[in-house]
Order: C-alpha cells, then structure tokens, then sequence
C-alpha cells in the first residue's frame, strides 16, 4: 500500500506543479489572451477535480501506512472544494466585470492556496519516501 501511496502522492505533486506553473503559463505565451483567458477557465475546474480525487485516493492509500500523512492529503482534498466551488466563481465574476483589484486578490488568494497544496504533497511524497517498504 505504501507504494500505491506514494506513486498517488507523486501524481498528485507531479500533476499540481506541472499544471500550474507549465500549462497555465503556456497557454498564456502562446494564445492570445481573448483564447487563453476562456480556455484556462474551462481547464480549472477539471485541474481542481484532478487534485480532489487524487488527493482522496492517496489519503485512502496511505492511512495504513500513516495516520498523519493521510490527514493531510484529506485537507488538500476537504480545501480545494470550497477553492473550486466558490473561489474559482467569484475569480471568474470579477473578471467578468472588469474589478481588477478584486480579480488580483481573489487570485492571488488561489495561487497561495495551490502553492500550498503543493507544499503539502510535497511533504507527504517526503514522507512517504521515508517509510519502510
């Protein structure tokens, strides 16, 4: 099981960096931002519900193998929810109505978040590591 974790853990940390500082910023370097801005906003949701379930399934993973380490990927899990379902909509209205100081701090707030949540599994990834096999 330990392994299972780990690989889950590793996709999760993998998936989280590469899509947030790769994708993200690729799209913004080459499309125009009239195309990137609406795609980004339709990629987001499907990004925040990769780290949901990823994050679930290697909590349930590693629970056996660390109490400590699974209640962390529950809490990216348990965070990025409101993240998708509230933050996610009201970074989207703001742009809708032209509040960039709104977008800018909403955003901000989301980019701390995801960092956070990298963190995280990073930790846990180390820790996991770390365990006997």
């Amino acid at each position: 099981m330990t392994t299972a974790a780990l690989l889950t853990t590793a996709l999760l940390f993998g998936g989280m960096v590469l899509y947030s500082s790769g994708f993200a910023a690729f799209l913004f370097t080459v499309l125009p931002a009239e195309t990137a801005g609406p795609t980004i906003r339709r990629a987001f949701p499907l990004f925040y519900l990769f780290v949901l379930v990823t994050s679930a399934v290697a909590a349930a993973l590693a629970w056996p193998a660390s109490m400590t380490l699974s209640f962390v990927l529950v809490a990216i899990a348990a965070t990025v929810i409101p993240t998708r379902q509230l933050l996610m909509p009201a970074i989207n209205r703001a742009t809708d109505s032209g509040a960039r100081t709104r977008f800018k701090w909403l955003h901000g707030l989301s980019v701390m978040i995801t960092l956070l949540h990298i963190g995280a599994a990073g930790w846990v990834l180390a820790g996991l590591a770390a365990l006997p096999r």
